[in-house]
């Protein structure tokens, strides 16, 4: 498990790897820190910060440095972003010798991370994430890049940062709608790893719809704990880390279905529960967990169908082009239930469903 703090001023979390820790931070408060972050992680070097459009017009950073910006959504997630960020970069005269620092939700820190992994063949990079889903998914474990026509993150590079520094009291600003797409990651963390935070969301999920920060905290906290562990076990996703892609087979595929009309979390929230439906209808998956985790999205305000004018077939035939696939099979990562995930051992974490019952589960969330 990755490392707990020894002192007051300690990193909540630490992530070892290949090439060393990845600590993170996290705590009311440590926006209004990140010079000190900086200067501890990325001492000595010119910093360039990068982040959307609509962060950089409302949070205030504090550091002295560049700020990079691109129009906000995932639809700027592209090669010709990344490489327009990288050319202005460039003209900046930034060198070897500079740092970057991703402030934003999960587009920044995938967009920042796929620069400063191919900036002068790699610089360092600090993760700030300020959106939920950000803070328990995109800023932890190294994964970095962008879409393209064929499909989502297929071209990009492990990049591991310096550090990840969390401050939950800047959600208070979020939108209601930007609120539920990190809710629906924490409920796949929980679904694939730990029924007992399953259970703490079951019975707090009126006040996390609230928003209330004394709930989501700790909530986060265990979140990015169950990715840390998982991420310190599989680096490059060689195995075990696969788990983490539960729903997002589904959601990948939706997402592309629609031009990234609808949202990454509301996706994964569908994803999971049609994921679920797979998993039970091919006998991987105990009967009722379907209906447990589609109650509890449910509550949380997140939809579990597909939305209206989105065709089941135009859904299966983006799954194929889905990262996790092999040999022409599409496979999913599946619950085997509440915490638990099914193919371990004899599948790598993942199971091939045949197409014509993906088919017939999909079109009953039609």
């Amino acid at each position: 498990m990755p490392g707990e703090p020894t002192s007051p001023g300690s990193p909540a979390l630490a992530i070892r790897h290949q090439t060393g820790t990845c600590p993170i931070h996290l705590g009311v408060g440590l926006l209004a820190r990140l010079p000190d972050f900086v200067a501890e992680y990325l001492a000595g070097r010119r910093i360039a910060v990068i982040a959307d459009a609509t962060v950089a017009s409302v949070v205030d950073h504090g550091l002295d440095a560049s700020v990079f910006t691109f129009p906000a959504g995932e639809s700027s997630k592209t090669r010709a972003t990344w490489a327009d960020l990288t050319d202005r970069i460039l003209a900046t005269g930034y060198g070897r010798d500079s740092g970057i620092v991703a402030l934003g939700g999960g587009v920044t820190g995938d967009l920042a991370g796929f620069v400063a992994a191919t900036y002068h063949r790699g610089i360092p990079l600090l993760q700030v994430p300020t959106s939920l889903l950000a803070m328990v998914d995109a800023s932890i474990g190294g994964k970095t890049g962008v879409d393209v026509p064929a499909g989502k993150n297929l071209v990009g590079a492990f990049h591991q940062p310096q550090a990840v520094v969390i401050d939950p009291g800047v959600l208070t600003s979020l939108p209601s709608t930007q609120w539920r797409q990190g809710l629906a990651e924490m409920v796949k963390h929980a679904l694939i790893a730990d029924p007992d935070h399953f259970a703490q969301l079951e019975h707090s999920r009126e006040q996390l719809v609230g928003g209330e920060p004394g709930v989501i905290a700790p909530m986060i906290r265990r979140s990015v704990a169950i990715k840390a562990a998982i991420v310190e076990s599989d680096e490059k996703e060689a195995g075990r880390r696969a788990m983490l892609n539960a729903g997002h087979t589904v959601a990948h595929a939706l997402e592309l279905t629609t031009g990234f009309a609808v949202g990454h979390g509301d996706a994964v929230a569908i994803g999971l529960v049609i994921e679920c439906g797979l998993g039970e209808a091919s006998g991987s998956t105990t009967h009722g967990t379907r209906n447990r985790v589609e109650s509890l999205l449910s509550a949380l305000g997140l939809p579990t169908r597909l939305p209206a004018g989105v065709h089941p077939e135009a859904v299966l035939t983006a799954m194929v082009s889905d990262k996790k696939n092999r040999g022409g099979e599409i496979r999913f990562a599946i619950a085997s239930g509440v915490g638990a995930m099914a193919g371990e051992d004899a599948t790598g974490w993942t199971v091939a469903i045949p197409v014509d019952l993906i088919r017939r589960v999909v079109a009953d969330f039609a």
